[in-house]
């Protein structure tokens, strides 16, 4: 059994959205159904929807940033309850009994995880995401929205915030920390919100000075054009921490230049090109190249705890369904400020 609701959806790589009406399961007894307030556009859900990483499934409802209120629940749900306001980030399901899982660490889940939308479920059905009206997932998925927050704008920290959180944590940043931001745009913005309510000294790294101003006022100590060559003399040696939130590839070995010893650059963008480094980049002074992916249930929740105490949301631009095309060109343009949230409620059939 299943029911139907009004969604946007891509019906080919790189199409036009189309408003359509697509399935959602009929409830289990560990799910909830989700009437969905807010859905934001991520970066990855151009990179999907235009198949620029060859994985995609046709036709798409992309969205894994997503935040609503419960409408319904399964008969075994004790976490959540009907009229509570809840959140829905990258995934949707996952094994919860190996390692990774017991862990908190649902997105490293061994037998897969089961991303929000273009991927295929356990029982075979494909997932669609939050450019919708309504979503049914399994309760462990869905995380409590704190009290008193702008629900539009804590939207994009379903992803934007927990992919930041997660290395800021990972690698201890806070009193004392030199940590610098590769590029201030949706992912980067939040960063830097971020880092310096953790009490890290902040840096942004951007290629103009075009957002010196916002950067600032987010909290950054610093601000470096990067179009200007000098900045990487200036700055060797300077980094504990290096953020790259950039979503196309970055020359890394000038970046690495900039880390203390000891120090890290993590990558959080996924472009579709080879992302490169030199070996001795890496050698001298000790440095490492990471990588990280969101993080698991138990940290998304963390993460909205401490955003919400500390007054962090995404600056935002609050769009109806009529805008998205236009919003992909302007996300992949670098002309949003910061972050583009869709209003669920203008989303209707055909």
């Amino acid at each position: 059994m299943t029911s139907t609701t009004a969604a946007l959806s891509v019906p080919a790589a790189g199409k036009s959205f189309e408003s359509v009406t697509i399935e959602r399961r009929d409830l289990r007894a560990n799910d909830v159904r989700i009437k969905i307030r807010f859905a934001g556009i991520c970066h990855s859900d151009i990179h999907q929807a235009r198949d620029e990483w060859g994985q995609a499934i046709f036709p798409m409802t992309p969205g894994h940033e997503i935040i609503g209120t419960v409408e319904e629940v399964g008969d075994d749900v004790t976490s959540h309850a009907v009229g509570d306001t809840v959140g829905v980030g990258c995934f949707v399901d996952s094994c919860l009994e190996c390692e990774p899982c017991r862990d908190g660490e649902e997105q490293f889940c061994e037998k897969g995880v089961v991303q929000t939308y273009s991927s295929e479920g356990y029982d075979g059905e494909v997932t669609h995401g939050g450019y919708s009206s309504e979503v049914v997932v399994r309760d462990h998925f869905a995380v409590k929205v704190p009290d008193g927050v702008d629900l539009a704008a804590t939207t994009p920290l379903l992803c934007a915030g927990i992919t930041t959180y997660a290395p800021l944590k990972r690698y201890d940043v806070g009193e004392g920390t030199k940590v610098g931001v590769i590029g201030m745009g949706g992912l980067g913005h939040v960063a830097v919100k971020i880092a310096a309510a953790l009490g890290a000294e902040v840096s942004v790294l951007s290629r103009t000075d075009a957002k010196k101003d916002d950067g600032l006022a987010f909290g950054a100590t610093h601000y470096y054009a990067t179009e200007d060559e000098s900045v990487f003399d200036d700055l060797a040696g300077t980094f504990d921490l290096l953020v790259n939130t950039v979503g196309a590839a970055v020359p890394l070995d000038d970046f690495l230049g900039l880390l203390n010893r000891g120090g890290t650059m993590v990558n959080l963008g996924a472009p579709s090109e080879n992302l490169e480094v030199g070996a001795f980049s890496l050698l001298t002074r000790r440095r490492a190249v990471a990588g990280s992916m969101v993080g698991g249930l138990p940290q998304t929740q963390e993460m909205l705890d401490f955003c919400a105490e500390h007054g962090i949301t995404a600056t935002i631009e609050l769009i109806d369904a009529s805008e998205v095309d236009q919003a992909y060109d302007r996300v992949v343009e670098g002309d949003a400020r910061y972050r583009v949230v869709i209003d669920a409620d203008t989303i209707s059939a055909s």
